[in-house]
């Protein structure tokens, strides 16, 4: 029997030399890549050069194809249907963004909804389908821009990453590469770099980003936000949900390549990843609806919000990684409170005698956990929501 500090510990010392060595080399492949790249006819990424609302001349079923937006080219008081041109497949073919514009009959703010960064998110996208089906253009002032299947080959597998052939297979985290780069050295980075410059940039006042956990996890209903900045936290508190964490995370992540460029963003988290959440959705519906209403896009008192519920908030998460292989009986639930110490998991070799008993290293809130019912070592099995002094980056976090 062992506990998971020590060799959590030891690991991840490991982890940390391994990830900077491995993240070298990956920079220099990508300098390389990059530097080739820039020979093409293409414009280089983040220069301002896209403007404008461009159509291929394509249409896919009975919706025409665009490969740059400009909302105020649009009619108002009208919704508008487009796929979005993004990055080529290996067969040369395009990999298309389906997009959806809510142009409300009056100016107003811009904002931007968006789901499907992760394939194996689905939650998110019946999100953004119900908030659209609620909106009415001929009584909204300002849009609403939705973006609903960021990672298309991603969303075909039902797999949280993009299967990118470059060298074999490999599987990159979108999520990992905003704001991308038109001429990168992925596909995915490329893609990024399309969607970011031509159509999310271009369009936004505000942003919400929607997640869910990766498969094999759970999550509670929280929103990942920057409460330092003014509007993110009036974002962040409107949704009628358990928690916030309080967070940057990674600075790859959608929402903060919005926020470097002065666009204010969140990422909602929708529970699990694979499902379509229908207890959970609603409380995301409502709080969309509620920042929609602070912004005046659409007229109504705004609903319940996170004050209403009781929110917890914290700034830092504890994740519990296994140390062995086996079976897992987790001992506690998301939102329930731990303190630091409680035994929140034990795991069991096939004769069922007990290989590891797992303890929360701090105090504070499940956030989430494993819900496949065996696990090798080194797999995140308990996340804890807490507060502590100086915030802390999560190791393990997969938004």
């Amino acid at each position: 029997m062992q506990n998971e500090s020590k060799d959590g510990v030891d690991r991840r010392n490991f982890m940390k030399t391994a990830i900077a060595l491995v993240g070298a080399s990956s920079a220099l492949v990508a300098q390389a890549g990059t530097a080739y790249a820039q020979n093409a006819n293409a414009p280089a990424a983040g220069t301002g050069a896209h403007r404008g609302t461009v159509y291929t001349g394509d249409v896919i079923d009975g919706k025409k194809v665009i490969s740059s937006l400009d909302v105020n080219d649009l009619p108002s008081g009208a919704k508008h249907m487009f796929y979005f041109q993004g990055v080529q497949m290996p067969t040369g073919q395009h990999w298309y963004v389906s997009v959806i514009v809510v142009r409300g009959a009056k100016p107003g703010k811009r904002v931007v909804l968006v789901s499907g960064v992760h394939g194996d998110e689905i939650s998110p996208v019946h999100t953004i389908q119900s908030v659209v089906s609620q909106l009415d253009p001929a009584q909204m002032s300002g849009t609403v821009l939705a973006v609903l299947d960021v990672s298309r080959p991603a969303l075909e597998a039902m797999e949280r990453r993009w299967p990118n052939s470059g060298r074999g297979l490999d599987l990159i985290d979108i999520n990992r590469e905003w704001p991308g780069n038109e001429n990168g050295a992925s596909a995915p980075s490329r893609h990024a770099g399309l969607l970011f410059n031509r159509l999310l940039r271009p369009n936004a006042d505000y942003a919400i980003d929607f997640h869910t956990g990766t498969t094999g996890m759970d999550l509670t209903s929280f929103n990942l936000a920057r409460m330092e900045l003014p509007e993110a936290r009036a974002m962040a508190e409107l949704f009628p949900i358990t928690q916030i964490f309080d967070n940057p995370a990674y600075p790859t992540l959608l929402a903060n390549a919005l926020i470097d460029v002065g666009i204010p963003a969140i990422t909602p988290e929708i529970g699990a990843a694979r499902i379509i959440d229908l207890n959970m959705i609603p409380q995301f519906v409502e709080g969309t609806m509620n920042v929609l209403k602070r912004y005046g896009v659409v007229p109504g008192p705004i609903g319940k919000t996170g004050r209403d519920v009781g929110i917890f908030v914290g700034n830092s998460a504890h994740t519990v990684l296994t140390t062995h292989g086996g079976f897992v009986e987790l001992l506690v639930k998301l939102n329930e409170k731990v303190t630091a110490g409680q035994k929140v998991a034990i795991q069991r070799n096939t004769f069922g005698e007990v290989v590891a008993e797992y303890t929360s290293g701090v105090a504070g809130e499940v956030t989430g956990y494993r819900t496949d019912a065996t696990a090798e070592p080194g797999i995140p099995l308990v996340m804890v929501l807490y507060q502590s002094a100086g915030r802390e980056n999560p190791e393990d976090y997969s938004e």
